[in-house]
């Protein structure tokens, strides 16, 4: 039995899946992935995951797509160390919590991270490099045409930390009565969103989260949790990489 996780180390789905193989004390061959060559476009990665974007955990060879979906799979091939609920009404609102993360922050938080770091390998493109860049990519064409060579509209920019600021204030109201999202229990739905928070605070927009209590007391504990060292190791923050992003973290 082989488990290879292809991935990146600054991708935030990439790193909900690491915190989880590391949480659950998973072995496994931790395979990066390389963007800067389009290595997840290349003919050989889309035969995996057709969408080209990472992750994609393969399983005796066989793949996995889609970060949510290798959690709750690893989750239940690999039962030790639950990471769900037990009961049914329990992995309800997990999911729920899950399906809100994946499209509210999970989607918001991609506007500030191309705007703040990633647009500037773009502006030196001509209208059309742009619009082959966008179309080779299977799952985000829109995304990437519309980003174009200088990044996304204020408002758009506005909106998505507005989306954010939501999902904390979300979080905040729960963490109330909880200790995690779900209650007692460190699960999936919890590690589905530390990507997101971890790269707000990389980018600076940690103000965002200062008036709570409930959330603050949540990330504190998050960060204690040793899935959480082993994940964030040196090379996976884009503040690493840009040293405008360091000044503003």
């Amino acid at each position: 039995m082989t488990l290879e996780l292809l991935n990146n180390p600054i991708s935030t789905c990439s790193q909900k899946t690491r915190m989880c193989l590391y949480e659950k004390g998973i072995d496994f061959i931790n395979t990066t992935i390389d963007f800067r060559t389009n290595q997840h476009l290349s003919p050989d990665y889309l035969k995996l995951n057709p969408n080209g974007v990472v992750p994609t955990l393969l399983h005796d060879g066989r793949p996995i797509i889609d970060s949510s979906v290798i959690m709750e799979y690893l989750d239940e091939v690999f039962p030790e160390q639950p990471l769900s609920p037990p009961d049914a009404y329990g992995r309800a609102r997990m999911r729920a919590w899950m399906r809100y993360l994946e499209e509210v922050p999970t989607a918001a938080i991609r506007v500030p991270s191309f705007n703040m770091a990633f647009v500037r390998h773009y502006n030196n493109y001509s209208e059309e490099e742009i619009q082959a860049n966008a179309d080779d990519r299977p799952l985000r064409r829109h995304f990437y045409k519309e980003m174009g060579q200088t990044g996304f509209s204020d408002t758009k920019l506005t909106a998505s930390i507005e989306r954010l600021g939501d999902t904390i204030e979300r979080m905040d109201r729960t963490l109330a009565d909880n200790t995690w999202l779900c209650g007692d229990q460190f699960t999936i739905a919890d590690i589905c969103v530390v990507p997101t928070v971890d790269r707000m605070r990389d980018l600076g927009l940690s103000d965002v989260w200062q008036s709570t209590r409930n959330f603050q007391r949540w990330w504190q504990a998050v960060q204690a949790r040793p899935s959480f060292a082993k994940t964030y190791v040196a090379g996976t923050r884009v503040s690493e990489i840009y040293e405008d992003l360091r000044r503003s973290a």
